[in-house]
């Protein structure tokens, strides 16, 4: 193949058809229309799900057109571990991703890989995620659950079904905030989302809405939107300048902020610029606690339908944690089963849906397709997770045993990516996955979880992927061992916000 010409590679949104010469070999769906493309029988709320359904027919890489724009698709393991390979391919800030940098800027999630604020941010951001670090946040994530088992109380004994995706995030929100922040959202105690929270939610979805409404067509369809999410987008900004300014004048507790604050990177001296500590800590607060929320919602819907996995799961935290009232750190980890549990449940549902990959420089996938540099190809990963040359014939089937040690260790590298992959994979990913896993450990010795008769799963696509609608019934178990404490005040009020005071 010709040696790349290292042209300047247009940024924003790429088709296909620029970085892709041989673009006629991939397969696309059929009656593709002149102008519209690939639409008929599509769903604009649900783009992740039609491109599973039609890449189960089409096969590991296809391609999807609409309104001019042409994304490649790939889902097969061995197309996905070449695009995992960090000496041929690099992040690329796609469509999605890059309709959320008027929220986030060049934060670790939506920085460019050019963007000097990256590496910066990454080398002084990644000791916060040290052993030594996670231990420190450990008894603040304790304190949160403990205000949701404390609302699960109240609710179980009125008779009420929970919120499963509302009250996961509200948790979530919660732990991010507390332990990156020293935060207190107080969302267990409002009647309604603080403001904060309502204008995230706001600038997440208009952000959606960008990705599917045709450019041409924005400015008109989404004039009254782009109005509003200007105001959220500038109250997000106000909010956390207040909290970093507020912080600068008093001591933290040495969590992410502090970290932002007062440290510079090793060997040359940098610290973040003003700026970039703002979309750092949106960057955290957004992606810490939408992927997060989601994953436990997934797992505490299949923990209800699968009542053989949730008593071995539960067997398994009486006989590991035992009359500890408050497991500490190093228990968590030893949570072998439970966490089985949260990957199965990231397997099917990956709550980041897809990451895309660019080409460093001109390569060819699979021996096949051409790519020149800059060329670009959307990994889905729920597809990538049901690939049945790894997974096998009841791939859509939960089985959390698919993780015990011994299956692990047969399968080939990079099957299996719910955090992304390489340098710019989830910063967060212990974090995440330790504070899951010691939810579902605390809710599963408390509680016996009930599905409502009659629900179905459903996938609400948003930044994330999310169950909607799921409510599940409590009923309290008959303690083995000694009950976890709720509603402590001193634990459960935390400490409130430095910037708008405790009523907001």
């Amino acid at each position: 193949m010709a040696q790349s010409t290292r042209t300047v590679i247009p940024k924003g949104f790429r088709s296909a058809e620029l970085g892709w010469p041989e673009l006629h070999r991939i397969p696309h769906p059929p009656h593709r229309l002149p102008v519209v493309g690939d639409v008929l029988g599509v769903n604009v709320r649900t783009p992740v799900q039609d491109s599973l359904r039609i890449g189960r027919r089409l096969g590991p890489v296809f391609r999807r057109k609409a309104f001019g724009k042409e994304i490649v698709f790939v889902g097969g393991a061995d197309l996905a571990a070449e695009l995992a390979d960090e000496s041929r391919f690099a992040k690329h800030v796609g469509l999605g991703v890059a309709n959320l940098r008027p929220v986030a800027g060049d934060g670790l999630f939506t920085a460019y890989n050019h963007e000097p604020n990256w590496q910066l941010g990454h080398d002084v951001l990644a000791p916060g995620f040290s052993r030594e670090a996670m231990a420190g946040y450990h008894p603040m994530m304790l304190a949160v659950t403990e205000r949701l088992i404390d609302h699960w109380d109240r609710e179980q004994t009125a008779g009420r079904a929970v919120d499963v995706p509302g009250d996961m995030t509200k948790l979530t929100l919660e732990t991010i905030a507390r332990t990156g922040f020293g935060h207190d959202f107080g969302s267990f105690e409002r009647a309604r989302p603080h403001p904060f929270v309502t204008a995230m939610v706001g600038t997440l979805t208009y952000a959606q809405r960008r990705n599917v409404v045709p450019e041409p067509l924005a400015p008109l369809l989404l004039r009254t939107a782009t109005r509003r999410n200007a105001a959220d987008l500038a109250y997000l900004n106000r909010t956390v300048d207040a909290l970093v300014r507020a912080r600068r004048t008093t001591s933290g507790e040495g969590d992410l902020l502090d970290r932002m604050l007062d440290t510079a990177r090793p060997g040359t001296g940098e610290r973040l610029a003003p700026e970039n500590i703002r979309r750092q800590v949106i960057t955290f607060l957004v992606a810490g606690h939408e992927t997060t929320s989601g994953a436990l919602s997934f797992a505490l819907h299949y923990l209800s339908r699968h009542p053989d996995v949730a008593a071995r799961a539960r067997a398994e935290v009486d006989r590991v944690w035992g009359g500890t009232a408050r497991p500490g750190y190093d228990q968590v980890a030893k949570l072998r089963y439970v966490r089985r549990v949260l990957d199965e449940s990231l397997r099917l549902w990956p709550t980041a849906p897809a990451f895309a990959r660019e080409a460093r420089r001109d390569t060819v996938l699979g021996g096949v397709h051409p790519m020149r540099e800059g060329a670009w190809a959307l990994v889905l990963t729920a597809m990538l997770h049901r690939d049945p040359g790894v997974w096998g014939a009841d791939a859509e089937r939960f089985d959390p045993d698919r993780f015990d040690a011994q299956a692990v260790r047969s399968r080939a590298a990079h099957t299996f990516k719910p955090f992304g992959t390489g340098a710019r994979a989830c910063i967060g990913r212990q974090f995440a996955l330790h504070e899951a896993t010691l939810v579902l450990g605390l809710l599963l010795r408390r509680y016996e979880l009930r599905a409502e008769p009659g629900y179905r799963l459903r996938v609400a696509e948003r930044l994330t992927l999310m169950p909607e609608g799921l409510r599940l019934r409590l009923d309290r178990r008959v303690p083995a061992v000694e009950d976890v404490p709720v509603a402590n005040p001193e634990v459960s009020s935390g400490p409130r916000c430095p910037v708008t005071g405790a009523g907001e």
